[in-house]
């Protein structure tokens, strides 16, 4: 399964981590340098804030599974 992750946190490497030795592919955006190297494939260049940049990436990427974070944007609409 290919997921796709929001954020750069803890609570995001710890979801990336688990998602890599469960045998997912695993997406970050924007991830960090710790996820990397685990890793996680990351999208530095997306901010969490930016809606459509997230959901154009889940779309290039086919992921399978977008998992966020961060409740902010969460807040802001993007589960919608």
């Amino acid at each position: 399964m290919k997921i796709l992750i929001i954020g750069s946190g803890g609570r995001e490497h710890a979801l990336a981590w688990r998602g890599v030795h469960e045998g997912h592919q695993v997406l970050c955006a924007p991830g960090s340098a710790g996820m990397e190297s685990d890793g996680v494939r990351c999208f530095g260049d997306v901010a969490v804030s930016d809606a459509a940049a997230i959901l154009a990436l889940a779309r290039e990427e086919a992921a399978d599974f977008v998992l966020v974070g961060p409740e902010q944007p969460l807040v802001e609409g993007l589960a919608d």
